[in-house]
């Protein structure tokens, strides 16, 4: 039997902060407009990032640090 997408995301990510993370950011790129990064009739774009993780075309790069705003 198949899982289900919910399924499939529990076990896959099954409490990892980094690849929640990973899927988050990627969903509001696609949610902004961003082309997936596979060819899929899907527009899901929670199923689209999930299928690009799961063959590996998305990884997490923290956003460049911004210094801390100086006082004086």
């Amino acid at each position: 039997m198949e899982l289900s997408l919910p399924q499939r995301l529990q076990k896959s990510v099954s409490g990892s902060f980094h690849k929640t993370a990973l899927l988050q950011k990627r969903v509001r790129e696609l949610i902004r407009g961003a082309a997936p990064l596979i060819e899929t009739r899907e527009r899901n774009p929670i199923k689209i990032a999930f299928l690009e993780m799961e063959r590996g075309l998305i990884e997490l790069i923290p956003d460049e640090e911004v210094p801390p705003p100086t006082i004086g």
